[in-house]
């Protein structure tokens, strides 16, 4: 054989090698991200589940990738996403947005395994059988925010005791608006508030409902607990400021960007555990032996410009109570 020949033979057989040695390297397994909010308001909390990830070795675009899919308040669309993250057999379905992005991925398949995060007890929706034990192919966080009302209520009293009439927005297509509610009409009764409950699912709703707080002279208003508001906030916060309507929220980036205060867990945090989650579950971690974590403490927020905005002296009570005080 000519060397020549032999040299080419060589890299031939290399090249074959090449192709094979890639052939047989693991498929990068993908992560389903399926959430009924919108890219831009949920980027900390993608933050958050990114670090808890890599707490697990993991790193997006170096050894998992994720196939996001945002609803954007549009809760019909969250079956037909489900199912087509089902059909690719992405490695881990996460949702997001409520118990309603969790029973989509919970009705599109019973083998591709889940992590959730919702507001509220997950057993109410037979999304699990137990707390410790969940059982079949789901796990995942429950935040309860939605019990966090009467909460919310009691600090918006504390911060406005003369007010009589509050109003809460609720969201009818989702499904815990029945049981937060009937806990806020509970809530009002104990507390001897006026409640008036306006239903709201879109934007042109959150309209009609600033427009009826004004006509009713309705003194605050509490916003509930769902994705749709959350995606809204900058719609809500801006008319709150126009209408002179002290409001109170779940989450504390809309105390941030200017709400008067809010009260929940750190979602960040809790964001970071559901990354951590979902690592365990890729290295071989039975949904079922991973117990339904839940938030350990709640933050109050306080946004101090806007209550001087509303003509609102804060109790030095409250301030004292506050973890984190925006001036």
């Amino acid at each position: 054989m000519r060397r020549r020949e032999f040299i080419t033979l060589l890299g031939g057989a290399a090249a074959a090698w090449s192709v094979v040695g890639r052939a047989q390297q693991p498929a990068m397994p993908v992560i389903g991200f399926l959430s009924s909010a919108t890219a831009a308001t949920f980027t900390p909390y993608i933050s958050g589940f990114r670090l808890g990830l890599q707490d697990t070795g993991y790193i997006e675009g170096r050894n998992v990738a994720i196939e996001y899919r945002w609803v954007e308040g549009q809760y019909d669309r969250l079956l037909e996403q489900a199912a087509d993250l089902a059909r690719q057999q992405v490695a881990i379905i996460v949702s997001s947005g409520g118990a309603v992005a969790a029973l989509a991925a919970k009705t599109a398949t019973t083998t591709i395994p889940i992590v959730f995060v919702i507001g509220d007890d997950p057993l109410r929706y037979g999304l699990v059988t137990s707390l410790n034990r969940p059982g079949g192919n789901i796990t995942g966080l429950s935040l309860f925010i939605s019990t966090l009302m009467a909460k919310r209520l009691e600090l918006l009293n504390e911060m406005i005791p003369a007010t009589s009439a509050i109003a809460m927005f609720v969201n009818p297509n989702n499904p815990n608006a029945d049981l937060e509610t009937r806990n806020m009409q509970e809530a009002a009764l104990t507390s001897g508030r006026e409640l008036h409950i306006i239903k709201v699912s879109t934007t042109s709703e959150i309209d009609a409902g600033f427009a009826t707080l004004v006509q009713q002279h309705i003194g605050a208003l509490l916003v509930g607990t769902d994705t749709f508001f959350f995606s809204q906030g900058h719609q809500i916060i801006t008319l709150a400021a126009r209408y002179q309507i002290p409001t109170v929220y779940f989450v504390h980036a809309l105390a941030a960007a200017g709400g008067l205060l809010s009260y929940g867990p750190n979602f960040v945090n809790e964001w970071r555990q559901a990354g951590i989650y979902a690592g365990r579950i890729l290295k071989g971690t039975k949904p079922t032996d991973l117990p339904i974590l839940q938030p350990t403490k709640f933050e109050l927020v306080i946004n101090l410009q806007t209550a001087k905005a509303l003509g609102l002296d804060v109790p030095p009570t409250l301030l004292a109570r506050a973890d984190e005080v925006i001036e």
